[in-house]
């Protein structure tokens, strides 16, 4: 079983978290190019082409300029993390046993790193999608990604038995031959969703918050059996039968 996760925007360099050493990421020629073609770009570039505030462009400007720098230390992606999913993850009480059951079975997608275990270490960076850096071609980072990482994912998914629990956003999709993913695994997406108003509906912030638990119940726990999986139960969500068709999993708020 492997956990595929969206990484968040939000990173940190630091952490007094202790975790096993890191590894090397798959994708670090690509990353460390990536960072140095996104340098060429001053702060205003930055902050239209991120959407970022001019603050937060500040802060990205900053972050590729040192992005080289042997000062500038990396950190291991769980913990470089610091987004909604990741908080619930929790890994601040993870022993040995459970950071490395999570390097087997857990994966990130990054849009600069590419595709990455927990352990591997990382630079803070920012990055979006539809970034198209022209001495790559005419494409976005999506079709940057997709020829590369697809071949990767489905690797690593068969390594883990077959089977992906698809925890990530819909947007990391087109960064994958994703028909492809689906036809050589077994995909199970689970989806959070909040009775409301007579009617069952997602809540960004609550199904994040859901994801990041799911995926710390899953290592804490050590699930290998994906039906073991409809026991999980957090904040009122539980796993709905009559709501759920194949292997789209649908657990309620209720």
């Amino acid at each position: 079983m492997l956990i595929l996760l969206s990484p968040a925007k939000t990173m940190t360099g630091m952490s007094k978290i202790k975790a096993p050493e890191g590894s090397d990421p798959h994708f670090i020629r690509e990353a460390n190019e990536i960072a140095l073609q996104m340098t060429q770009f001053p702060k205003e570039e930055l902050s239209r082409i991120l959407k970022l505030s001019p603050k937060l462009a500040t802060e990205s400007y900053m972050r590729f300029q040192e992005f080289h720098s042997e000062e500038n230390k990396p950190l291991q992606a769980i913990l470089a993390y610091t987004g909604v999913v990741f908080k619930n993850i929790n890994p601040k009480d993870f022993n040995k046993e459970d950071f490395l059951f999570a390097q087997e079975h857990m994966r990130f997608v990054s849009i600069c790193y590419g595709l990455l275990r927990p352990l591997d270490l990382i630079k803070p960076y920012r990055m979006e999608y539809d970034v198209k850096l022209p001495e790559f071609g005419d494409g976005n980072m999506y079709a940057y990604w997709r020829s590369r990482q697809t071949e990767l994912l489905i690797n690593d998914i068969q390594k883990a038995g077959g089977l992906l629990i698809n925890l990530a956003s819909m947007d990391v999709q087109p960064s994958f031959e994703w028909k492809e993913v689906e036809k050589s695994s077994r995909v199970i997406t689970p989806e959070f969703k909040v009775w409301k108003n007579g009617k069952a509906n997602t809540i960004v912030i609550y199904a994040k918050m859901a994801r990041g638990q799911m995926s710390r119940f899953i290592i804490k726990n050590r699930i290998s059996n994906p039906e073991e999986i409809k026991s999980f139960s957090w904040e009122g969500f539980s796993y709905k039968e009559d709501m759920s068709e194949n292997d789209k999993w649908v657990f309620l708020q209720e």
